[in-house]
């Protein structure tokens, strides 16, 4: 009995599968939203002051570091909690595939929140007249949490790994 519930456990990982195959979908989504986003602003660009323009450039470097922490964990996660990739030798491999563990893929997520975070607080802040004051204080603090989140995890995978030697 202990045997065939440790294996349905271990099987079980592949019920993780489809969840990452749907990240691709959402990655997908993204991909639309931005050329939606370029094809939106190219009849206009020379008509739009310097600073709009920034912020929709601001945008787009925002939907693209999403993309690329969908990327990083539908990839990483993977491998690391379903099975490992199966790259042949003659194709392209990230050389960050098969060397990311679950915590260094939590502290890759905990900094590209942190950089997602600081393109959105200057994109608020380069239309800070727009916003109210309150609003304001609210999204500089909302940052300075990801950004003290990122850094104690930071530590704490360090200081967990340094005592593990």
């Amino acid at each position: 009995m202990e045997r065939f519930i440790e294996n349905l456990m271990y099987t079980s990982r592949w019920l993780l599968a489809p969840i990452y195959l749907g990240l691709s979908l959402g990655l997908l989504a993204l991909m639309l939203k931005f050329f939606q986003e370029v094809f939106h602003i190219l009849p206009s660009v020379f008509a739009l002051a310097e600073a709009d323009l920034i912020l929709v450039l601001l945008s787009l470097i925002d939907m693209t570091l999403v993309g690329g922490l969908l990327v990083m964990v539908m990839l990483s996660g993977y491998e690391n909690f379903v099975s490992t990739l199966n790259i042949d030798e003659n194709r392209e491999k990230l050389s960050w595939l098969g060397k990311m563990d679950s915590g260094s893929l939590k502290n890759k997520v905990a900094a590209s929140i942190v950089a997602i975070s600081s393109i959105h607080l200057l994109r608020v802040f380069m239309d800070a007249r727009n916003t109210p004051d309150n609003k304001l204080m609210w999204y500089v603090i909302i940052h300075l949490t990801f950004v003290l989140s990122a850094f104690l995890m930071g530590y704490l995978d360090k200081a967990t790994r340094h005592e593990k030697k």
